[in-house]
């Protein structure tokens, strides 16, 4: 089995899931609770806390523990809503959100919040300018994804905070839910960001785990009230076993990120140079200023999922732009933002690599492709 759709989710690491378990089976304990067994977990999860910290520079009360990415953009976009809404009521961002943002914004505009969408160039990229242009005097949320989800773009995310820096009000939030182990952190931690949304599932940790970055001073009304858990801003029992997996999934990530970008890039160009040859298929996701695990491409006149069940049946997984949206058969958001026809954004499907794949995965794929091709041709030509 060949699996690239490492976007939609990873396999977890057998040491993670090894952790996990220890944890659960010896380490049960409320972390709320009083007594030793609540002291040890809470001890644990503090440790979890800050070893995540120091790994990417920040302080261990900037860290808050969330069920993955959807809760997390769901919790800065209406937690920042809740807490400055006397101050204003609009918020920017892009047109090529992932829908944990996108349908976030728009249930803000049903309470009567005004949201402002930019548009992207043929790369899915933001212009900075615009969001300067966006700004009013009652914006008090600027919030854009660090790398598209659906194409692999890495939005310029530095530009938009210095200009940031001349409104210290506004808050800034970055989707970084892509961009985790990608060699992107100096964008996603830079000074003028203040919120940062991860998933644990995206960089093989278990399901259900995630956290978001939120620095120190900026306002932050909780969604879920409870027993005062994670700072008083999340209520609930905390996940102590998926969150100390969660915590040794980050440490093993970083301790081979150079390599595997070095390999992800590496595989990318191979697939990519090899389908570019052919008349009916086009290439969303380019090297220079993408993600590189990231691969969307079309093969023009057939229909993504025929191509997603092609490839499954010589047992290579891939998958149309999203796996949130692609069940529900509609159209990719961010080829439509992009200006792309319908009839050609209705054929993409999507590689994502990850640290497993290899070369070799790239050759099988693209003997695979070669295959497909021929058959297809039947129905393009």
């Amino acid at each position: 089995m060949i699996y690239f759709d490492n976007s939609a989710t990873t396999q977890v690491r057998p040491e993670v899931l090894s952790t996990y378990q220890q944890v659960s089976e010896k380490i049960w304990g409320n972390p709320s609770s009083l007594h030793k067994l609540g002291e040890t977990a809470w001890n644990l999860l503090e440790q979890s806390r800050a070893q995540i910290a120091t790994t990417f520079g920040v302080q261990p009360g900037e860290i808050l523990f969330t069920s993955g990415g959807s809760e997390g953009d769901n919790w800065v976009i209406k937690g920042t809503a809740l807490a400055k809404q006397r101050f204003g009521k609009h918020i920017i961002t892009s047109s090529v959100e992932h829908a944990a943002v996108r349908n976030a914004m728009q249930s803000l505009e049903k309470q009567g919040f005004e949201v402002t969408y930019l548009p992207v160039d043929k790369d899915g990229r933001v212009n900075p300018q615009d969001v300067k242009d966006a700004l009013q005097k009652d914006t008090i949320l600027v919030s854009i994804m660090a790398v598209n989800n659906e194409v692999g773009t890495v939005q310029p995310i530095k530009e938009i905070g210095e200009i940031l820096k001349d409104y210290p009000t506004v808050h800034f939030m970055v989707d970084a839910v892509q961009a985790i182990g990608k060699g992107l952190d100096d964008l996603v931690f830079s000074e003028r960001v203040d919120f940062a949304v991860f998933s644990g599932h995206k960089f093989h940790a278990p399901r259900g785990t995630g956290f978001i970055y939120k620095q120190a001073g900026r306002k932050l009304a909780p969604l879920i009230d409870g027993g005062g858990q994670e700072r008083g801003l999340r209520g609930g029992t905390e996940n102590t076993p998926g969150i100390a997996a969660m915590a040794r999934a980050i440490r093993l990530m970083k301790e081979a990120e150079e390599k595997d970008v070095t390999s992800e890039l590496a595989v990318k160009k191979a697939i990519t140079d090899h389908i570019v040859q052919f008349n009916h298929v086009k290439v969303f996701s380019g090297t220079d200023g993408f993600a590189p695990h990231i691969l969307t491409f079309a093969i023009v006149g057939v229909r993504g999922e025929t191509i997603v069940h092609a490839f499954e049946e010589r047992d290579i997984y891939i998958s149309t732009t999203s796996a949130c949206s692609s069940k529900k058969h509609t159209e990719a958001s961010t080829l439509a933002a992009m200006k792309v026809p319908d009839e050609v954004a209705t054929s993409a499907v999507r590689v994502s690599l990850g640290d497993q794949n290899t070369l070799e995965d790239a050759i099988k794929f693209n003997q695979a492709f070669d295959q497909l091709y021929a058959g297809f041709k039947k129905i393009i030509d």
